[in-house]
C-alpha cells in the first residue's frame, strides 16, 4: 500500500467534463503528461484533480498496491449489519479489495464454481474454533493452497489463483495429495506445501514437501516432490513458512507455547535446524518483508519485532494494544498489515517512519477478517 487511507471515499467513475477538464497537462499530448505524472504519489494525483484522478485506475498507468482480504461474513443474533440474502454455508469465505487511496471496498470477480468452491472457516459442530483457510502471495499472485470442506474434507485439489493485472481467478496444477492443516510458503516466485493432512492421517503426507515453481511456463507447471521433514509435527496446526533470505523459516506451534523450528534451504534442498534466538522469539504471527526481514508479533505483549540474523535476535519495533492477540500479518510496501483479535479489524504499521506509526482499516458491515495480503490494484477494463 502507497499510503494512509484517505479521509474522502469516491467513486473511480466521478465523472468530469472531458472538453473542459479532460487534459492532463495543458499543452503536453497525454501520452507525455502520463510518463510525467507517474512519477508522483498516487496519494498527490487522487487529490488534485478528476483527470489526475481517473488516471490511477488506467490500465497503461503503474499500479499502486492495495490490501487484498479474505472475509466470512457474521453469523448470528449479535450481527448488527447482516450480509443480505445470507450466504451458502458450505462457502463462507468473499473475496475483497481494499483501496488505500480512495478508501474503498471492492469485491474480486466470482472465482470459478467448477468444480464448486467450498471452503470453510467456521463449522456449527465447532463452535470454538475456526477453521483455516491459508493463503499467501507469490510474483504478485493471490494463492488459495489449502481449506476445509463442511465434511473437514481438504477443499482444495488444486491451487485457486487470482491475478490482479488480467482480474481473473485461474486453478493452478493438480495436488497430489489434497490437504489440510499443512505448511505453506513462498520464496523465489516459487510455492512450497509440506505436511499436512488429507481425508486421514498418513505418514509420509505428514512428511512431504512438494514444490511448484511459478517461474516455469504454465504448460510447464506442476508439484515437484523435495526433501522430506523429518517427522509429522508440522501437521498440527496451519503453518506459516516465511520465505527469508534463500530459505524457509517455520515453527509448529502457534503462539508462546513451546514449540519446534526449522528451516528449508530451497537451493539445497536440504532442512536445517532453526537458530536459538530466531525460534525463542517466534511468539505469533510473522511474516517477511521482500523475504529480506522477518517480523514477527508478540500475540501477549503486542509487541512487533523485526529478526537481526547476524546477533540472532529480534528487535522491538512498535508495541501497541491493538496488536495484542493478532492472528495473521503481511509485509509489504514497507507496512506490516496485522489482523486483529477475532478479526475485527486490521492494523497497519508504516515501519519505515521513525518511530513507526500506525493506522487501522475497518471492514465491510458484517464481515470478519479471515487472512490479509498487500498486491497491484485491480486493473480495471473498464477504461
Amino acid at each position: 500500500m502507497e499510503t494512509t487511507p484517505q479521509c474522502t471515499n469516491p467513486t473511480h467513475s466521478d465523472s468530469f467534463d472531458d472538453s473542459e477538464n479532460g487534459t492532463l497537462l495543458p499543452g503536453l499530448p497525454d501520452d507525455l503528461a502520463q510518463r510525467c505524472l507517474s512519477s508522483l504519489s498516487p496519494s498527490l494525483l487522487f487529490s488534485v484533480c478528476h483527470p489526475w484522478r481517473r488516471l490511477l485506475y488506467f490500465p497503461s498507468f503503474p499500479p499502486f498496491f492495495s490490501l487484498y482480504v479474505l472475509f466470512s461474513p457474521l453469523h448470528g443474533p449479535t450481527t448488527t449489519n447482516p450480509v443480505p440474502g445470507g450466504i451458502d454455508p458450505q462457502n463462507s469465505i468473499e473475496f475483497f479489495s481494499f483501496d488505500p487511496i480512495s478508501s474503498s471496498w471492492t469485491p474480486l470477480p466470482t472465482p470459478p464454481q467448477n468444480p464448486p468452491l467450498h471452503l470453510l472457516h467456521r463449522h456449527p459442530s465447532f463452535l470454538s474454533r475456526n477453521l483455516p483457510i491459508q493463503s499467501l502471495t507469490v510474483s504478485n499472485h493471490l494463492v488459495l493452497i489449502a481449506a476445509t470442506t463442511h465434511k473437514l474434507f481438504p477443499a482444495l485439489s488444486s491451487p485457486l489463483v487470482f491475478h490482479p493485472e488480467s482480474n481473473s481467478w485461474f486453478y493452478g496444477p493438480q495436488i497430489s495429495t489434497p490437504r489440510r492443516w499443512c505448511v505453506t510458503g513462498s520464496a523465489q516466485g516459487a510455492v512450497y506445501m509440506a505436511s499436512g493432512v488429507g481425508s486421514h492421517y498418513q505418514g509420509d503426507i505428514a512428511r512431504s514437501m512438494e514444490r511448484w515453481d511459478l517461474n516455469k511456463k504454465r504448460e510447464s507447471w506442476g508439484w515437484e516432490n523435495k526433501a522430506p521433514l523429518k517427522d509429522g509435527r508440522f501437521s498440527r496446526e496451519e503453518v506459516e513458512a516465511v520465505g527469508y533470505r534463500g530459505k524457509l523459516c517455520m515453527v509448529n506451534v502457534k503462539g508462546n507455547a513451546v514449540k519446534e523450528g526449522a528451516v528449508y534451504d530451497v537451493e539445497l534442498d536440504k532442512w536445517e535446524e532453526m537458530p536459538p534466538g530466531m525460534v525463542a522469539g517466534w511468539n505469533g504471527p510473522a511474516a517477511t518483508m521482500d523475504e529480506d526481514v522477518i517480523y514477527v508479533i508478540d500475540e501477549v505483549k503486542g509487541r512487533l519485532s523485526k529478526y537481526d540474523g547476524e546477533k540472532d535476535c529480534w528487535e522491538k519495533v512498535i508495541e501497541l494494544e491493538q496488536l495484542k492477540r493478532a492472528e495473521q500479518i503481511t509485509a509489504g510496501r514497507g507496512k506490516i498489515c496485522a489482523i486483529s483479535a477475532k478479526g475485527e479489524k486490521i492494523i497497519v504499521v508504516d515501519v519505515r517512519d521513525k518511530p513507526a506509526r500506525f493506522w487501522e482499516v475497518a471492514p465491510p458491515p458484517g464481515m470478519e477478517v479471515v487472512a490479509v495480503h498487500v498486491l497491484p490494484r485491480m486493473i480495471s477494463r473498464q477504461h
